[in-house]
């Protein structure tokens, strides 16, 4: 199957769900994460504000942020035309603004170095469970990960059907350490 298929099925399946069904899901994959977060000693956090077809992980960005066991930090694209990159920046609600392709940004302070970032929870379309990753076809995160430095755990969050088998991947595509999704 084409990464073109694959994203073009996820849509469906994201279209079907009802938003008490995506919660639903999105809260057994936030069960997981925590019981994640409690076996590690994490200092930063990068997570991401979702986009209505991903894991709604929202509630444990304010939980995260509320407990203060750790720094989070959320995604920022930086756009400079050809040269538009992804930075992470400390999650302040109130510096929180829509920015590129729609996503919750946040607008103020410095970028975190890459490799100061303990573990990465990472958005897609798509994941193999062999730990392959298929995300918008922009490249931001691929590039993020392949950066001098980074050397943060990657933990991939999605909905049980967005779980494949295989999925078709590049010699650029950064796989995943490991998977987590609300199927048990």
């Amino acid at each position: 199957m084409e990464k073109r298929e694959v994203r073009r099925i996820v849509k469906e399946r994201f279209k079907a769900l009802s938003e008490e069904q995506k919660l639903s899901k999105s809260r057994a994959v936030i069960e997981q994460l925590r019981q994640f977060f409690a076996q590690r000693q994490i200092s930063v956090a990068a997570l991401f504000s979702p986009l209505r077809d991903e894991v709604q992980i929202g509630e444990f960005v304010e939980e995260m942020v509320s407990k203060g066991d750790c720094r989070v930090v959320l995604p920022r694209v930086i756009d400079d035309g050809p040269n538009s990159k992804m930075e992470f920046f400390d999650y302040r609600a109130d510096s929180m603004h829509v920015g590129s392709y729609g996503i919750l940004e946040p607008q103020s302070g410095e970028p975190c170095d890459v490799s100061e970032i303990d573990v990465m929870i990472v958005p897609g379309v798509a994941f193999g469970r062999d730990g392959s990753r298929l995300g918008r076809g922009k490249g931001f995160y691929d590039r993020y990960l392949a950066r001098e430095g980074f050397r943060a755990e990657c933990i991939g969050v999605c909905l049980d059907f967005q779980l494949f088998d295989t999925l078709p991947v590049e010699p650029h595509d950064r796989g995943m350490d490991c998977v987590i999704s609300n199927e048990l």
